[in-house]
């Protein structure tokens, strides 16, 4: 009998992955977690019944969410990340030389627990530890709320606007982030997909326009997300990422980010522009 693991991405769209093996499943004081090992995807993680990472695409989402925001800013030294419980977008801040501090708040041990012990590949820094690097386990909305004036840039890596993460896509946790961001701080979040969360994309872009004086938006091609075209949102107060001199880059090595992609992402379909209008 074949296994299928299914997430319904619309009321009226599902995605399935057939199943080899089911690795873990437990519920966490927040949230259903599951492990899985797919043919397609590999070992998968799912919260809530909603894909979140695989193995056999995770650099993509790791990658544009920590080094697109990292190279608009000049100077970032001391660098928060909201969520992120698998691993994977520390594993790739750390690698900035001029780094000197990285704060991970993740609401879900259990998560961090899980993806230490059926995703090593994505977890390196949660397993091995860093010297920059620095765990807490808590409730990233109350940790905004209480900081002011300290991180050069914030990196919102969190699961769908449900359960846990609802209240990391509202205008008062962006006013929280301008808040905590100094002087020329940015911010960065996942905003879903262009093609099935238009409704949302349009309201947090509005509302992230309301606080921040540059607000730009870029896509990547994730296979494992809805319509494999995924949104992230920047808000900044100095610097436009559309201004990044990426000649100036270092070569770094990666697998889907690169000099060109860093501005070229950028680049928006005329339908998604169409919806900030």
């Amino acid at each position: 009998m074949e296994l299928w693991y299914s997430e319904f991405q619309t009321k009226d769209l599902s995605l399935s992955a057939r199943v080899k093996e089911t690795l873990y499943v437990g519920k966490s004081d927040f949230q259903e977690i599951a492990v899985l090992d797919t043919f397609e995807f590999g070992r998968m993680l799912a919260l809530d019944g909603v894909f979140q990472t695989s193995i056999f695409d995770e650099f993509i989402y790791h990658e544009m969410i920590a080094h697109v925001p990292m190279f608009v800013h000049p100077n970032p030294r001391n660098v928060l990340i909201i969520g992120g419980g698998d691993g994977g977008t520390a594993r790739e801040v750390v690698r900035h030389p001029g780094v000197e501090r990285v704060e991970m708040v993740e609401i879900d041990g259990a998560v961090v627990d899980v993806c230490k012990k059926f995703l090593p590949e994505i977890s390196t820094v949660l397993i091995n530890g860093h010297d920059k690097f620095h765990l807490k386990i808590g409730d990233g909305i109350d940790h905004m709320a209480q900081a002011e004036d300290n991180y050069d840039v914030i990196i919102v890596d969190c699961s769908d606007p449900i359960g846990p993460g609802e209240g990391l896509f509202t205008s008062k946790f962006y006013a929280d982030c301008y808040r905590a961001l100094k002087a020329d701080g940015l911010f960065v979040q996942q905003t879903e997909s262009p093609f099935y969360h238009q409704s949302l994309l349009k309201r947090l872009r509005k509302d992230i326009e309301n606080i921040f004086p540059i607000t730009r938006t870029y896509l990547a091609q994730i296979p494992l997300y809805p319509g494999g075209t995924h949104c992230f949102t920047v808000g900044s107060k100095k610097y436009d990422p559309l201004a990044v001199d990426t000649a100036t880059l270092p070569d770094l090595k990666t697998r889907y980010w690169n000099k060109e992609l860093q501005k070229s992402a950028f680049a928006l379909p005329t339908f998604v522009q169409e919806l900030f209008k």
